[in-house]
């Protein structure tokens, strides 16, 4: 009702200055000339509140002045009420800022502030110890002019922050950081960096716990398995048979544990080494199926498994022959091992536009769902009977895992209980070479 009651007074005014207009304009005769007078008298009088309204615009004066009327007091009305809006809602922001800095400033972790171009805008305590950050001197700067590791260039470059990264401290090369990117707002990026080293410290506690255990146990176990050999001859030169059979199976679980020792020899090794020292030679997978082939025809003791083979024999991979060989051999070797008597165990080495696929397929007895996350555990038994019977250590995926890791590859698992299981190892473009250009190149 107001705004319609300024309105009227508006238009009051307009009258108010054309009438007198248009009477003169019927006594002088010219009526036009004199309501054009009156239309600039009135656009001359809104041109003077328009410039009021800039004055008290820029001056920040918060109470709407007194002498104004019709439609000039709803414009003025309307920005003041914005104008209180946005003073509230900037008090409201200031506020969560500051509670956000204060929680932040007293977390562990450092955190940092990115803008869209990758410059520093803040950043709490903690980043000054873990990174060496100082303020205000590196606000404004590059971040990855004061974290100068290819990897987190690389890492924020790519902007997949799905993982996080591990890190030598900028300030302490003994501490060992774990540094996590999280996008937000328009663009801007939040950067929390975590000590992790004591974490670290005990990992690295563990594996050489592990590896030394089990270096330690090799040395036993041969004197073992040497004993137990000569028993049996003796046994089996002597005639008894049940002495015999009993050492036999003595023997076969002497030589699980030397199976077991090597493997978790391997892991360490795995586990321990930089994924940037693995060896970039040229492998010939379709040669490393025929070795597989004869070991696992082994395995299967001759003819009670199908196995079928498509390989591309002019594709190769780039990597470590040794890590791979036993990735590949580990996969063919489970398939074989939880397969039935006269099943097929098919391995196909393929590429196309993403990469390349070294893909085993068994029709054996399957792998429930819920298994199927925890599978690369170290010993991780769906059944724990059956694999101990075929003779499995438990930690041949994990192995898998490992190696794959460290070939920027990515193993999927597929399984239909009573139908068998797919296990497909996926190798990024940038490792697949083929034989032919790769001699092409040799050439030149």
């Amino acid at each position: 009702l107001l705004m319609k009651f300024n309105w009227s007074a508006e238009v009051g005014r307009l009258i108010l200055i054309l009438v007198p207009c248009a009477l003169l304009g019927l006594v002088a005769g010219s009526v036009a000339w004199m309501l054009i007078l009156g239309f600039t008298i009135y656009l001359i009088w809104q041109v003077l509140q328009i410039h009021l309204l800039l004055t008290w615009l820029y001056a920040g004066k918060r109470k709407i002045p007194f002498n104004i009327s019709g439609i000039w007091t709803d414009i003025y009305s309307a920005v003041h009420q914005l104008h209180n809006t946005n003073r509230k809602r900037k008090k409201k922001l200031s506020a969560m800022v500051k509670r956000f800095r204060e929680s932040t400033a007293a977390m562990s972790d450092a955190t940092v502030v990115l803008a869209p171009n990758g410059t520093i805008e803040w950043f709490n305590e903690a980043a000054k110890h873990l990174m060496g950050l100082q303020s205000p001197t590196d606000v404004g700067r590059r971040i990855t002019h004061l974290i100068r590791d290819p990897r987190f260039s690389q890492y924020l470059m790519t902007k997949d922050y799905a993982e996080s990264i591990d890190l030598r401290s900028p300030v302490d090369e003994s501490l060992h950081l774990n540094l996590h990117i999280v996008p937000y707002g328009n663009k801007r990026r939040l950067l929390t960096v975590r000590d992790f080293t004591r974490i670290h410290q005990l990992e690295k506690v563990r594996r050489d716990f592990i590896a030394n255990i089990s270096h330690e146990m090799r040395t036993p176990l041969t004197v073992i398995s040497g004993y137990l050999e000569t028993m049996i001859d003796d046994g089996e030169a002597n005639g008894d048979q049940e002495q015999t059979s009993k050492l036999r199976q003595m023997q076969d679980q002497s030589s699980r544990m030397r199976r077991i020792v090597d493997d978790l020899l391997n892991l360490s090794r795995l586990e321990t080494s930089d994924r940037t020292t693995v060896e970039l030679s040229e492998v010939s997978v379709s040669s490393f199926v025929r070795d597989i082939q004869a070991e696992v025809t082994m395995l299967s003791k001759t003819g009670l498994h199908q196995f079928v083979a498509e390989i591309d024999e002019d594709l190769w991979v780039l990597g470590s022959a040794k890590e791979l060989y036993s990735a590949f051999s580990n996969l063919v070797g489970n398939a074989v091992r939880y397969s039935p008597q006269g099943g097929k165990v098919h391995v196909s080495w393929r590429h196309d536009d993403s990469g390349a696929y070294f893909v085993v397929e068994d029709h054996g007895v399957g792998i429930e769902a819920e298994h199927i996350e925890r599978l690369t555990e170290r010993f991780y038994r769906v059944n724990k009977d059956r694999s101990r019977n075929s003779g499995g250590t438990g930690l041949g995926l994990a192995i898998v895992k490992h190696v794959l890791q460290r070939h920027e590859a990515v193993l999927s698992i597929a399984s239909n209980p009573g139908v068998g299981s797919t296990f497909t190892c996926e190798f990024p473009l940038h490792r697949v070479v083929h034989k032919r250009s790769a001699i092409e190149i040799a050439n030149v």
